[in-house]
């Protein structure tokens, strides 16, 4: 379960629930902020966003919580480029911590080239932000797969 690291985040205080421990939400900003972080690394930072008025839509997210997050903590956010077309990206993160190589939490995104005006729209994207998703997608293709992709949320029928 190895990726390309591409966020670090200290855990704020604020981000602490009544046990101790990184409250659920927090994850999903952590997250938000690896996204941010790899549209800056594909060309999709603010210089592109405001020449262009694109950027990147998250469409879905799907977030495995797998172990407790302590207030002390450091967390590493690591990413695979899971797939790829003309205008979306299909992401895989992974939340590490310095307790263990197995993830805190594991996220699989869709995200989305959106042009915001006049109005929102899906457009494709540019060559070069294309091929920085590509490149980043064959380094991080020869990694091992994270064992904790979607799957349809349910209980069992007895």
């Amino acid at each position: 379960m190895a990726g390309v690291v591409i966020h670090r985040t200290s855990i704020a205080p604020e981000w602490i629930d009544y046990n101790g421990h990184l409250r659920d939400a927090y994850y999903a900003l952590i997250v938000s902020h690896a996204i941010d972080a790899l549209m800056d690394r594909v060309g999709v930072d603010a210089a592109y966003r405001s020449r262009t008025s694109c950027t990147l839509y998250t469409l879905e997210m799907h977030l495995h919580f797998l172990r407790e997050v302590a207030s002390d903590a450091t967390v590493s956010c690591e990413v695979r480029i899971l797939g790829a077309d003309r205008k979306r990206v299909h992401a895989a993160f992974d939340l590490l911590t310095a307790t263990g190589p197995e993830p805190a939490a594991c996220a699989e995104v869709m995200l989305m080239h959106v042009r915001q005006s006049p109005a929102p729209r899906s457009e494709a994207f540019p060559p070069d932000v294309a091929a920085a998703i590509e490149q980043l997608r064959s380094v991080t293709a020869a990694l091992p797969a994270g064992q904790y992709g979607s799957r349809q949320m349910h209980l069992p029928v007895k």
